[in-house]
């Protein structure tokens, strides 16, 4: 069976399409064409919830992190003498084919699904118990010679099989992200660079403030994300704690005594990860606290992006009736109607993945409080908004940096007649004048339309050449 990548199909196999084998589970015989790779678990949650239209191959670091579960899990068991090296090898190559981009099609179930995960596992224990069959010279589907449950699912439940799937998946694409934050934030520090020289007027409360530099304004904003990189990568490590040996609710059921460590060896080999076995797996099982913390990093570092994406456009604005301080990349014509116009669409679309973050964090908020006792049934629901949201902010990191942030052209010449004539340069005269007297040169600026400097020359509250010297805006940027 193949994913069309559309809506879960109602009739995952029309009749009449070659031969059948059937399979049986505690509700009754189903028939699966002979050579699918998916088996009767699969087959039921394809029909069970036909929600989302999202396969499980859509998210390709959770197929492969599921195959990385049960490599480990079949290289311990050979280790421990629990299963034979036969049935051992061929589930080791059946999942390094499928971690290297083979097979994915055959994960099927969609991505909302309930049980806890147990429709996610059992697509991957058939699939590989099917190619495993495969490698061994047997026909897919004879359980009995290597079974999904009895063979590939050997020593481990939904409930640290899947979790630590999870984790794995989570741990490669925030890696991914941090990498992007890099980008983004080598773009944004360049630009800083680049704009070292350029006075500008600060802002607050969208009302005039002291000078800057532009190079100032765009350093602030890469440390911002610099800071946030950091915030990801801390909470990426939560994940590196993995529940494998706890089975069902953490105690260790049908799990061999030296399972968890021999699993969790191989696992951090395969993965290249600094696993480690969680230090209470019944806390472990039913916790989903490194879920919550990655997703508040991730809530986090949308919110900067927001700020960020608002203030180019803010400074960009114009370019004749705004601020026009900066120019971003022309990219497309932004009206069908106004001739000429060129909108910020890199900032407004890298805007809309931010807001979907931030609502993703609020679904992995519920579903994590919706947990009970000994298990969170809704984990499906956090995995999948939190992949989908590392992909989409790794993505939009690269679409700001690379299509937007590196263009930016800065239009020094508007943004010091701003910073020069703004009547807030009288704040420079605060400590020679005093406040008061501050107060009223700032007023009469606006009111005149004239300069602090020309009023309070004229006003001879100082020497011309002392003037010049206090209200020289690039000395009032500190750099």
């Amino acid at each position: 069976m193949t994913s069309t990548g559309g809506s879960t199909p109602s009739r995952t196999f029309p009749e009449g399409q070659g031969p059948l084998r059937t399979e049986h589970d505690l509700i009754g015989d189903r028939d699966l064409p002979a050579d699918a790779y998916i088996g009767i678990h699969t087959l039921r949650a394809v029909e069970n919830f036909p929600l989302s239209g999202i396969p499980l191959s859509a998210h390709p670091e959770l197929v492969s992190a599921l195959a990385s579960v049960k490599q480990a899990a079949a290289l311990a068991h050979r280790d421990l003498g629990v299963l034979d090296a036969e049935r051992a090898g061929a589930i080791v190559r059946a999942c390094e084919e499928i971690r290297a981009g083979a097979l994915h099609e055959h994960f099927v179930v969609d991505v909302l699904q309930g049980g806890a995960g147990t429709s996610t596992n059992m697509n991957a224990n058939e699939v590989i118990a099917n190619r495993a069959l495969e490698i061994l010279g047997a026909v897919r589907g004879d359980y009995a010679r290597l079974g999904p449950n009895d063979h590939v699912n050997l020593g481990q439940s939904t409930n640290d099989a899947y979790p630590t799937a999870v984790k794995i998946a989570l741990h490669a694409a925030a890696r991914g992200l941090g990498l992007a934050q890099g980008v983004l934030a080598d773009a944004l520090a360049d630009r800083a660079h680049a704009f070292g020289d350029v006075v500008k007027l600060g802002r607050t409360q969208l009302q005039d403030a002291v000078p800057m530099t532009l190079g100032q304004e765009f350093g602030a904003f890469a440390l911002g994300v610099c800071d946030d990189t950091t915030a990801v990568e801390h909470a990426a490590r939560a994940l590196c704690e993995v529940t494998m040996g706890g089975t069902a609710i953490g105690t260790g059921l049908n799990a061999h005594p030296g399972f968890a460590e021999a699993c969790t060896d191989h696992l951090a080999r395969i993965t290249r990860m600094p696993l480690r076995p969680a230090r209470d797996l019944v806390e472990a099982t039913q916790g989903v606290g490194a879920f919550i913390e990655l997703s508040s990093a991730l809530r986090r570092f949308a919110l900067r992006l927001i700020k960020v994406c608002n203030d180019l456009r803010l400074l960009a604005s114009g370019p004749q009736a705004g601020l026009a301080e900066i120019r971003l990349p022309e990219l497309q014509a932004g009206s069908s109607i106004m001739p000429g116009k060129v909108n910020p669409v890199i900032p407004e679309a890298v805007t809309q993945v931010c807001f979907d973050a931030i609502g993703a964090d609020a679904s992995v908020a519920m579903a994590a409080q919706a947990g009970q006792l000994q298990l969170n049934a809704f984990e499906p629901l956090i995995a999948h908004a939190l992949l989908t949201s590392l992909g989409r902010m790794t993505a939009a990191c690269r679409l700001l940096a690379e299509r937007c942030v590196a263009g930016i052209q800065a239009d020094a010449e508007r943004a010091y007649a701003h910073a020069s004539g703004s009547a807030v340069l009288a704040t420079a005269l605060n400590p020679v004048i005093g406040y008061r007297r501050s107060t009223e040169l700032a007023r009469r600026c606006v009111a005149e339309r004239r300069t602090v400097r020309d009023l309070a020359g004229e006003a001879r509250v100082l020497p011309s050449e002392q003037l010049d010297g206090i209200l020289d805006p690039r000395r009032l940027t500190g750099v």
